[in-house]
Order: C-alpha cells, then structure tokens, then sequence
C-alpha cells in the first residue's frame, strides 16, 4: 500500500516545487517506507510512496504510459483484486505490458476506457491521472471508501493527499477550524461527515466518486451507489450466493508477493476469513497460514461480560486456530503501552480518535509487522449483514439520531457555553443526520419497518464502517502493514442490501444467512457464536491513567482545551467514578474512560496541530 501526493497549478511552475512536493510526500513515508517517486511538470507535480506488496522491481511510481502519443501519468494507492483478468481484457485490445504490476494495469485501464475504467475494477484505492493533452486531473477513490483521499483548492492550486498532514505540509493550507470544523469534533467524532476534511476548506473525495479538475473547475461525479430492488432469490440460492461472493472475495485478497496472514478473534467474521484462507494455502501449496490475535494484560482478572461484550475471545481464538492448523501468534498489551501509543495514535489519524481502540490496534499492527507485510480483517461485516444491537433494539433502531452516538445532548454540554452557542452541535448533527436519509434509495412500496433498516444500513455503510475503515487504515499504515477486508467487497455489499431481514436473520440470530452460508467450515460454537466487538482494555489501571491525563490538562493553564470545553463540567466528569457514570461517547466500546482519553488526545493534537480557530 502506499501514500500519495498531488499538485495541479493553473499559474505557479510547478516544476520549480520540487522542495514543497517532498515535504508533502515525506509526510506520508510509514505509508510507503519501501520506496520514493517524484513527478513535475510546470503545471502538474506528483509525489509518492511506496509498500511493495506485488511486483518490487516493475510497480515503481508516478508510472507514464503512452497511447497514440497519449500520455497519461499516474499516483495511485491500493490494491485491485482482478488485476488478471483486467490484464487478459487489455492485451486484447492491444495493450502491452512491461510487468506484472496491478498499478500498470490500472493505467492502462483508464487509457482504454477512460472514466468508465472504474466500473471494471475490483479493489481498494485512490489514484490521480494527469492527462497531459487534455491538461486535466482524474481522482477517483473506491466505492465504499477503504482507501484516503482528501483535496483542498488554494487560489490557482488545487492539492491532494492519502492524509490530512501531507496536504498541512503546504504552505497554503492551515490547520484553521471553522464552526464546522468545531461541530465535526465535538458532535460527530470519531467519525466523520462523509466528505468533510474537518480542517477549513479541506475535503475529503467521497467513496464511490471520482474528481475531474480543469482550469476552469473542479468537478465531483458519483460512479457508484446502492441500487434498492425487490430481492427475488429464495433462501437456498441466497445462501449459495453469499457463500460464492464471500469466499471468492477472501481467495482474490490472498494474492500478494509478501506473506499474508489473518487477523483472528475467535469470532464470526475473523474466523470466516481465516478458515478460508486457510484451505486456500493449503490448496495451493503456501504452507501454514499464520493468524493474530490481541489481547491485554490482566484482562482475564478484570473482564466483566456485558450485553455488548458476553465473553472473552481467548479461548474461541484457540479453538479455531487449532481446528484450522494456523500457526498463531497473540501479541499482549499493557496499560502502559496503551497510553503511550495514545499521542501515536492521534498523529496517525491527523485528527483524536477511538482513544485506546486506535491507540491497541496500532501496537497490534506495529508488532504483526515485524513478521508479515498484508492481513486480511473482519471489518463490515457488522454493517453490511446487520450485526450491531441498533439493528436489533427498537430504542436504538428509532432513536432519531446517529444510534452509536445518541449522547449528543450530553456532548453539547461539554463545550464552553459561548461556544456552545456559537457552533450549536445539536442541531449540526441533526442537519447531517436528515441529509443522510435523504440520500437513502428507498424501496417503492416497502413495509415501514423494513424501510426503517435499511435506512439504518445505509447509515451503517456510509457512516460507521468508514469511521472504521478510516482507523483500520491509519492504524495499519502508521505501522507500514497492508489490511484488507473481504467483506468490503462491492459485490457483497450490492447483493446483501437487498436480502430482506428476516432473510438476513436467518434462524432468528443477527447475521443469520452469514452463519448459514459457511455451515461446514468452523465448528458450530463459532460459527453460532454471539457477536463480540474488537476488544478492549478492562484493566481499571487504564482508567487512571487517562483520568490523569485529562486532570492535568484541565491544571494547565496553558492547555488549548480550557477555552473549548466547559471546564467544570469537564472536571466533574473527570472527577466520578467512571463505572458508575459509564456515559456512552461511541459506539459499543467507547464510553467514559475513552471520553478521558479524546479530550487528552484532543488537547495534544490542539497544540500538536497548532490548530487555529477561524471565526
């Protein structure tokens, strides 16, 4: 995987930039540690870097390539999963090839089909092709949004870049935060409005969109979006379906020419994967298949079972793994690990985040790497199948709000009062909230609680699961490692959306036709296992230690907080007993001791950041 950088200049020559294209492009170096490229013309300047995973010596970067003296020049990070038979298409209509790189391939598939190329590929990305004699930029990110991508428009210069810092590392763009870039951290985050760059003027590509930026504009398409039709399979070909798409997505994911292994928590989509993945090495002659898990110390002494986490994962891991024959491998965190990785984490993410859900899967990440390059991961199928409680609890399913953030009155009461006024969270989130169902495709004539869950999966697609792509990616770029998620896949996420509930839940169980579909693979205790999220530090040694933290910041007369929150609120919060209060900030894992901890990492990235308020 990679990270990339971009530059067009309507006035400016550029060629002249090389020292600001490589401040930029250096930002992103644990992206891509492998290797550097820089590309520059007086209009167009293009930087890169890179993780080798396919082809070492023939997917070097910018890449050039010619067609009837049409030359097109291209960035690009990600992953394609049907580089071959794009490859076999391409060579059909005459094209030639120097190597067996999938970033060669995706150039040549623009060059053949132009902006209708993305409708052919399968995979993850975000890529940037000048277009010499058309004098004009293509930026295009994949449908659901696994891989970054964000711009910014400066006078005559329009910038793009994998992540916020190497766009900050122009120096046209400013760390500013206007009220709604105040509105996204205090009412919406850890997630983000969908196309929201958070700092002023500063945007994220949307997923599923693609860029065309000329002199005269820059203009955002849609290429791709969920289509609601009747769903007309029966329960056994629904079942057959989602087994071929599932298993067929995890085989084309395990292509790689550096290890690969699998992420395992013992539970439903983990095990999924890796069960797969490992029948595939053995088919295919690779050897065992290595899996990773995470865990913490004294977690056993401290785990208490609750409606949202009903058992530890340890033994499920074990159980698998030996039923599976992966060599496995269990990386244990400490407390104070945790809390040092916090700062890790809020640079990684350019913005404070899930506290030490960010904080763990960056240690976890950091340690797999130093023996493997690419892992496959569990992320969305919760989403696209209908896992998570809002799903199921009628409270959550018609909350009337975003159902893993309901606190929003209590978040609103966290700002100081005149900001409160001034940026009026409650009613930011409510505006972002209508605006998602208004882009919801309904389905003409459906039941009324049938059309309430899918408004709740579009919801979950468009909102949570890039909340949890968007950590997924930092996290395991911060640490160079390449993660994948199977259950990403395009074509998964176009047929589940239109199998009808009670299709979906099959047997009466959250993710019911998932568990039918790979009946055979895993032994029944897994595969009929009760959803447990990533999981968390239960160690009460962590609580302190951010209750600390956000204690001292509050002690600090220089801290950039004090002016934001409203301190004594804030301290009186700091103050109780967190098991006692157990405010629910995010999700299903963030509740008060990660509130202590987001306005640590809050106050650090603040100065870190050197963030300025615009009024």
């Amino acid at each position: 995987m990679c990270g990339i950088v971009g530059w067009i200049d309507w006035e400016k020559d550029l060629s002249q930039e090389r020292p600001v294209l490589q401040k930029m492009t250096r930002c992103l170096t644990d992206r891509g540690p492998d290797a550097d490229g820089f590309w520059l013309t007086p209009r167009a300047a293009l930087g890169h870097r890179r993780l080798v995973v396919v082809d070492p010596a023939g997917g070097q970067q910018p890449m050039t390539a010619l067609k009837s003296e049409h030359a097109c020049t291209m960035i690009y990070n990600g992953e394609l999963y049907n580089t071959e038979d794009l490859r076999q298409e391409l060579l059909a209509c005459g094209h030639t090839f120097q190597s067996h790189s999938d970033t060669e391939v995706l150039l040549h598939t623009y060059l053949e089909w132009g902006t209708d190329c993305l409708s052919k590929l399968n995979g993850i990305f975000a890529f940037a092709i000048w277009d010499d004699r058309a004098q004009q930029l293509f930026v295009a990110r994949d449908r659901l949004g696994v891989k970054p991508l964000f711009y910014a428009q400066r006078g005559s210069s329009f910038l793009l870049a994998s992540e916020l810092k190497a766009l900050l590392a122009h120096p046209d763009v400013r760390p500013e935060l206007s009220r709604e870039g105040l509105a996204e951290v205090f009412g919406i985050s850890p997630a983000r409005t969908p196309g929201h760059g958070v700092f002023h003027n500063v945007h994220e590509v949307r997923p599923g969109c693609f860029l065309t930026v000329t002199r005269d504009r820059v203009k955002q398409e849609r290429y791709w979006q969920l289509e609601s039709r009747p769903h007309t399979d029966d329960l056994d070909t629904t079942t057959a379906r989602v087994r071929e798409l599932v298993v067929d997505s995890i085989q084309r994911q395990l292509v790689a020419d550096v290890p690969v292994a699998t992420l395992l928590s013992g539970g439903l989509d983990s095990s999924v994967i890796t069960a797969v993945a490992a029948d595939y090495f053995k088919k295919e002659g690779r050897g065992t298949l290595h899996s990773y898990s995470i865990d913490y110390v004294d977690n056993d002494k401290h785990f208490k079972a609750s409606a949202f986490q009903p058992n530890e994962d340890a033994p499920y891991v074990q159980l698998v793994s030996k039923f599976l024959g992966t060599a496995h491998h269990t990386i244990e965190l400490d407390t104070a690990e945790l809390i040092d990785a916090l700062k890790t984490a809020t640079l990684a993410r350019d913005l404070p985040g899930m506290a030490d859900v960010d904080a763990s899967l960056y240690l976890f990440c950091r340690e797999i790497k130093k023996e493997t390059t690419v892992v496959l991961s569990g992320e969305c199928a919760d989403e696209v199948f209908g896992g998570y409680p809002w799903f199921h609890r009628e409270e959550l399913l018609t909350a009337g709000t975003f159902p893993w953030s309901r606190a929003v009155k209590e978040r609103a009461s966290w700002l100081a009062p005149e900001l409160r006024a001034w940026v009026k969270p409650e009613e930011y989130v409510a505006m972002r909230y209508a605006e998602s169902l208004d882009e919801v495709p309904h389905l003409p004539g459906e039941d009324p609680l049938e059309a309430r869950r899918r408004e709740m999966f579009y919801l979950n697609i468009t909102w949570f699961m890039n909340t949890l792509l968007d950590r997924k990616d930092r996290m395991s770029m911060a640490a160079s490692l390449e993660a994948r998620v199977p259950f990403c896949d395009h074509r998964i996420v176009e047929y589940v959306w239109n199998i009808p509930w009670e299709m979906k839940t099959y047997g009466n169980r959250e993710k019911g036709i998932l568990r039918k579909a790979m009946e055979g693979i895993l032994p029944d205790e897994v595969l009929y296992r009760k959803k447990s999220p990533y999981p968390k530090t239960h160690n009460p040694s962590y609580t302190e230690a951010v209750r600390t933290w956000l204690l001292d910041t509050l002690n600090d007369p220089s801290s950039p907080l004090l002016r934001l929150v409203d301190v004594p609120v804030i301290r009186k919060i700091a103050e109780s007993d967190a098991q006692a209060s157990s405010i629910p900030f995010f999700g299903q894992l963030m509740s008060t001791p990660q509130l202590f901890a987001y306005l640590g990492q809050l106050d650090y990235w603040l100065r870190e950041y050197k963030v300025t308020i615009k009024a």
